[in-house]
């Protein structure tokens, strides 16, 4: 009991989390900053950020269905910590004894979008519910190119669907992404991160030059400090979760640490300048990017997957 609660609450739980989903977004804002020719923000500037959203006031909307409109945060915020949980313990090469872990990531990582769309919908603003409807187009677009991917690595491990045996499989064999089918889950898991993010070029659910905030427009104080927690934690755990699909994992011995570090900051690098090097699409070029080319190379992924390339 004991140990789950500081697994939950300490390593690699929310502490963890949030320390590490803090720094990762820092070096997004700073890279940013660079490409702009800025000096960018001081290392604790995403700290700062939360804690002062936590001293604001929060307003409930007059329109809003309260209940809804404050949970919808909360759930989104503990669904995030879980999901890191599973993928971070075999990570560090902590035997969780969960079966089928693989599984239940998928369900946890659908779920902060899930509940910014209840979250938009219960504050009866109308901008919000506009970004709602955006997400949930663009929820329906990704998340079937992105378990095609999956379901690619899956069958390299002779259909395992557990975190802990995908890892062990490119110890022995070499990283996915050495091979054919590898190389284009891994193009099409980085756009489908890029759009799990909400980031540019699919950032249009909030989309601040359009509709201001989108579906954050209502939200203030601390349910607002809670959704950008939840960003900073899902800026660490998505791309340590493409590490440990398709470079191998990580290996804290000696100098590996250094190399599994990097491997998290390269991949938090490549979507930074994706989102700094494109513009905001419109949500009908978005869907027929995902429902066509990207669903396009996931299955060519999994015909390659079976073929053993």
């Amino acid at each position: 009991m004991i140990k789950t609660i500081i697994h939950f609450l300490v390593f690699p739980g929310f502490l963890f989390l949030s320390v590490a989903g803090g720094f990762v977004s820092w070096f997004d804002r700073k890279i940013t900053a660079r490409v702009h020719f800025r000096k960018g923000p001081p290392l604790l500037q995403p700290f700062y950020d939360f804690i002062k959203l936590l001293a604001k006031e929060t307003l409930i909307p007059k329109n809003s269905s309260p209940g809804l409109f404050l949970l919808a945060p909360v759930i989104s915020f503990t669904a995030t910590i879980l999901a890191g949980i599973l993928i971070i313990l075999p990570a560090f090469g902590i035997e969780s004894g969960f079966q089928g872990d693989l599984i239940v990531i998928i369900y946890l990582l659908m779920i902060p979008a899930i509940s910014l769309i209840f979250g938009a919908l219960a504050s009866g603003n109308p901008l919000s519910s506009l970004g709602a409807s955006r997400e949930i187009k663009l929820l329906i677009s990704y998340e079937l190119p992105f378990l095609l991917t999956l379901l690619a690595l899956v069958i390299r491990t002779d259909m395992s669907i557990k975190i802990q045996e995908i890892i062990s499989e490119q110890k022995l064999f070499g990283p996915f992404i050495g091979s054919f089918s590898g190389a284009l889950g891994f193009i099409v898991m980085m756009m489908c991160v890029q759009a799990k993010l909400a980031l540019v070029p699919f950032d249009l659910a909030e989309a601040e030059t359009e509709i201001v905030a989108g579906a954050y427009t209502e939200y203030s104080g601390t349910p607002l400090a809670l959704f950008k927690i939840t960003r900073y934690m899902l800026f660490f755990i998505m791309p340590s979760f493409v590490v440990i699909l398709f470079l191998g994992g990580f290996d804290f011995k000696g100098w590996n640490i250094i190399l599994s570090i990097g491997k998290v900051l390269l991949i938090a690098l490549l979507i930074t300048l994706v989102r700094n090097t494109n513009p905001r699409v419109k949500i009908k070029a978005a869907m027929k990017f995902f429902l066509v080319w990207m669903n396009l190379f996931a299955i060519l992924s999994v015909i390659l997957a079976v073929l053993k390339y």
